[in-house]
């Protein structure tokens, strides 16, 4: 799904050149050497080893190298066009949330009828943050075994819920399926009211679902559902950069590509909907994070082309080398902080 995204990302990259007829030289589906591939005009469409994202290159992009006097290439472009074929990956990405979000939409318009099916088990939907489920080591995507006397999927949700509300403070043991395995945790409901919580939100795993046959104001229902949906993934995006920023954000908050496999797994198991949601979500992140003014990310590119058109002339290329080799040692260096970071959460 990572690879997927990345890809689409720079497939937004390709057409933005081929459609202001800048010359593509390579389009590549992966990283390394070329294995298969076929000449489409003057470009190479190939399909290299290491099969995770890809990337293109455009004709007179380096000045160091021959071909950067192409009048048709990348340096010989306006701004406008240059700032354009950088933001093509982030238009791309917010197509694809829009596009994902817009037909889960319209799928939901056309519900009439969900009901939990009998004997279903029951998953983890969400963990509210700094609460007592969240302490005990609850994650969304985790099946419900147990909740002190309730046994899942015998028992119901509601039983849970007036077990849990009659245990104010006191420990209760919970068994939830992970990855394979049963784990053994225990969380203390606190009371609010006079009665325990714990902020958990299940769902059943499977439903009993009737749909009506399509009507043309689902389309419209759908694209209403997608752009709120995004405003609000946005929002949450921006809050939790924030919280970076000011170091109140958590370790366990942090994912990177080994964190982010095992959460979509976990979302692939709740079912198409909650996938394809997490799959949006990851889309508008990129495009998000493509946005930053960080040099090596298109916005960071986007920033030195916006700052050398105010200056009114152009940053020196022994500059420009130093501090996209800077950006480029940021964004490796933090990659590797996450990856280390979801492989030590692996371990718990």
């Amino acid at each position: 799904m990572l690879g997927g995204l990345i890809f689409l990302h720079e497939l937004g990259h390709f057409l933005v050149a081929k459609r202001m007829g800048m010359p593509v030289e390579v389009f590549s589906l992966g990283f390394g050497a070329r294995l298969v591939g076929f000449k489409w005009r003057e470009t190479d469409v190939r399909l290299s080893l290491l099969p995770l994202g890809g990337y293109v290159k455009l004709a007179g992009f380096n000045p160091e190298e021959p071909g950067a006097e192409d009048p048709h290439g990348f340096l010989k472009q306006p701004v406008w066009k240059r700032q354009l074929f950088y933001g093509g990956g982030i238009i791309a990405n917010l197509i694809v949330a829009f596009v994902l979000l817009w037909a889960i939409g319209v799928d939901s318009a056309r519900v009439v009828k969900a009901e939990a099916k009998a004997g279903s088990a029951m998953i983890v939907d969400q963990v509210l943050k700094n609460q007592p489920a969240e302490a005990a080591g609850l994650r969304p995507g985790d099946e419900l075994k147990r909740i002190g006397s309730v046994a899942f999927p015998s028992g119901t949700w509601e039983e849970a819920v007036a077990f849990i509300q009659s245990h104010a403070g006191q420990a209760v043991p919970v068994e939830v399926a992970r990855d394979g395995k049963v784990l053994e945790l225990t969380v203390t409901p606190k009371a609010e009211g006079g009665k325990g919580k714990i902020g958990l939100a299940p769902i059943p795993a499977e439903f009993e679902v009737q749909k009506r046959p399509l009507q043309a104001g689902d389309l419209w229902a759908g694209a209403r559902f997608s752009v709120g949906t995004m405003a609000g993934m946005t929002k949450n995006v921006f809050g939790f950069l924030g919280q970076l920023v000011t170091f109140k954000a958590h370790a366990a908050d942090v994912a990177g590509p080994i964190g982010i496999m095992r959460i979509s797994a976990q979302a692939a198991k709740i079912g198409w909907a909650t996938f394809l949601s997490m799959m949006a979500l990851i889309s508008l992140e990129l495009a998000i994070f493509n946005l930053l003014p960080i040099p090596m990310l298109d916005g960071g590119h986007m920033a030195v082309l916006a700052y050398e058109r105010f200056r009114g002339r152009e940053l020196t290329m022994e500059f420009k080398e130093k501090l996209f080799t800077g950006g480029f040692l940021l964004i490796a260096s933090l990659m590797a902080v996450v990856i280390f970071m979801d492989v030590w959460k692996l371990r718990k």
